[in-house]
């Protein structure tokens, strides 16, 4: 008589492994959280306040003394406003010490006090963007360079508390909307697309071609795999502008040999002409990342049983029938691979393109865009919006790629 057996993974052993891995991996995970998760819900959460770089600070009360006037009209002055526009301070205060040898004349206001030397003012509560003045006329036996010096030494101290707008829970899709309502986006996210797509096809058959080249052993091969390393390990700074410099359209090397053989009777503003511009960073990404496939693929190759290609050869097979036959089969896993690596790489470049252009001349992609609108015009809950929908980009792209080509390739 056969006696059932517990089913697997359901003892006292296996639920003690089971914990002993998870807190093995719970320092991983805790550190993934805190550097990767963290700053994207970060990221999430902006994009749906409609605020500006400048109220990621909490809202506080801010303060100017000064003194104003001469003679007869001698005055200190306090200008209090609230730092935010949109939230509202409440219980603002300000607390100060009048300077020795300084004395105020008439009556004070009813929001302020004077305990012998202590000034104290209550203003309640400012709303957003609502400034105070309060002017204090004085006399005084000291010297005009004396009095404004005491004066501005002396800080008063403010105390006032307001919701922060990154911590409100109200949410809007005012940079949601903003973002799709111009035609301008789609014209962004066409240049993207093309830039990513053209950019990193390019880059991969530029690399497969090169890798097929060195596939052989020759004399002088490292020397020429270090060459075609040079791309891709210089700085990217040293290349882009480079590139700037010998396609310049007043003094680029490339202009004067162009017109010299009669290709053209005038310069060419490589980087600064539509379409013209988006083709030279498209032409720049594959010349700078192609290096990267090569690597990949030219291990990949020499992996390879060579007995197939001998079995090939005794065949009668032609080049082309063995690379076609026999070498892409083998490929197309690692080309898949690099395929989605430098598509989602691409996608999220931005220093070539800003190094290059600026952006100018049709070059604008989604992540100059987050750029611009999150520093350059300080709207940074906008360029939240643009973050988010990159991320949406990218999953999406990867969902297609592992639901339907890694499927096809054996990934």
């Amino acid at each position: 008589m056969s006696t059932a057996l517990p089913p697997t993974g359901t003892g006292a052993l296996a639920k003690r492994e089971a914990r002993l891995a998870w807190g093995l991996l719970a320092p991983t995970l805790i550190s993934v959280a805190l550097v990767v998760v963290l700053p994207l819900l970060a990221v999430i959460w902006i994009s749906f306040k409609p605020f500006a770089l400048s109220d990621l600070r909490p809202p506080a009360p801010i303060v100017r003394e000064s003194l104003r006037g001469s003679g007869d009209d001698l005055r200190i002055e306090y200008r209090v406003r609230n730092s935010s526009q949109a939230e509202t301070l409440k219980g603002v205060t300000l607390s100060d010490r009048l300077p020795e040898g300084v004395a105020l004349v008439g009556d004070l206001p009813d929001t302020c006090t004077l305990t012998g030397r202590d000034l104290f003012c209550d203003f309640g509560d400012l709303e957003g963007g609502e400034r105070e003045r309060l002017r204090l006329p004085i006399t005084s036996n000291l010297d005009e360079d004396a009095l404004e010096a005491a004066v501005e030494d002396s800080e008063p101290d403010m105390t006032g508390a307001g919701k922060s707008v990154l911590a409100s829970p109200q949410l809007s899709m005012e940079n949601y909307q903003r973002l799709f309502d111009g035609g301008e986006f789609w014209t962004v996210f066409g240049v993207t697309m093309f830039y990513t797509v053209f950019g990193t096809v390019g880059a991969l058959v530029m690399g497969l071609f090169a890798a097929l080249l060195l596939n052989k052993s020759c004399t002088g091969q490292g020397i020429i795999r270090g060459l075609y390393l040079f791309p891709y390990v210089a700085p990217v700074i040293a290349v882009a502008f480079t590139w700037v410099t010998l396609f310049d359209p007043f003094s680029g090397s490339a202009n004067a040999l162009l017109i010299q053989m009669g290709v053209t009777e005038s310069a060419i503003n490589f980087f600064g002409e539509r379409p013209l511009a988006l083709i030279m960073v498209t032409v720049f990404e594959i010349w700078r990342y192609f290096p990267l496939s090569f690597l990949f693929i030219l291990a990949r190759m020499q992996s390879i049983d060579s007995s197939m290609y001998e079995a090939a050869d005794m065949d009668g097979a032609s080049p082309f029938q063995k690379f076609w036959l026999l070498s892409l089969p083998q490929l197309l896993g690692i080309l898949s691979v690099l395929f989605l690596l430098r598509f989602i790489w691409t996608f999220n470049k931005f220093d070539d393109i800003f190094l290059l252009t600026g952006g100018n001349a049709g070059t604008r992609t989604l992540t100059v865009n987050v750029y611009e609108q999150a520093f350059a015009i300080s709207n940074i809950g906008a360029g939240a919006a643009v973050a988010v929908v990159i991320l949406l980009c990218l999953l999406c792209f990867s969902f297609f790629f592992f639901k339907f080509i890694s499927r096809e390739e054996g990934l």
